[in-house]
């Protein structure tokens, strides 16, 4: 949970640049400010984050020694206002059943789940 009481979901962020020195993400879930999201470099060209965010659908950009740019392994863009594209990430609810829950919904005792 988030400080406002909603579910998070953990997304990591994977980037590949050799010869970056700085990479940031920026996006609907930080308000378009790429400092408030420095990704860390990883060694080998790697650059790596991990965003906690509430389920929903996010656009974003990565930001690479200060060049706006679309993620490269993102699985889907959606155009922008600027004339480019955006990254998109999509975050989902967490289903996670208990295995009373799972009892419950088989009509199955608790005690024969364990």
């Amino acid at each position: 949970m988030n400080g406002s009481g909603l579910p998070v979901r953990t997304v990591q962020v994977e980037f590949v640049h050799q010869t970056a020195t700085k990479v940031c993400i920026a996006g609907a879930f930080n308000d378009w400010r790429p400092e408030a999201s420095p990704m860390f470099y990883l060694g080998d060209g790697r650059w790596g984050k991990e965003l906690a965010l509430p389920p929903g659908v996010y656009e974003y950009r990565l930001v690479v020694d200060g060049e706006w740019m679309p993620d490269p392994r993102a699985g889907e863009t959606a155009p922008n206002p600027f004339g480019g594209v955006n990254s998109v990430l999509k975050t989902e609810e967490m289903r996670e059943l208990t295995l009373w829950a799972k009892a419950l919904r088989k009509r199955i005792p608790a005690h024969l789940c364990l």
